[in-house]
């Protein structure tokens, strides 16, 4: 199994509003091959956290790599995530 995880970091002047929309059409994708998605915001409990949060948790590396090369999945990364991002880290992780 491949755990995708992903952090970022707001712009200032992002809302959560567009942050929530964000991660609501990256949950909407479905993608084949992945088991489970969650995605959430930062609760605030601690100074200087990132944001928000995408964790993903696929089959095997192939249905991360679809995935990861999905139009629909670059499209949201473009369209929705770049205009409100400063930063996005990721990480994956053979789980």
């Amino acid at each position: 199994m491949i755990r995708n995880v992903v952090m970022g970091k707001l712009k200032d002047g992002a809302t959560r509003k567009e942050a929530e929309r964000a991660l609501a059409a990256i949950v909407a994708l479905e993608p084949a091959g992945c088991l489970d998605m969650r995605v959430g915001l930062d609760a605030g409990l601690r100074e200087g956290n990132w944001d928000f949060l995408i964790t993903a948790d696929f089959a095997d590396v192939d249905a991360y790599r679809r995935y990861d090369l999905d139009e629909e999945h670059n499209c949201i990364r473009r369209e929705l995530f770049a205009p409100i991002a400063q930063e996005i880290n990721r990480i994956q992780i053979e789980a």
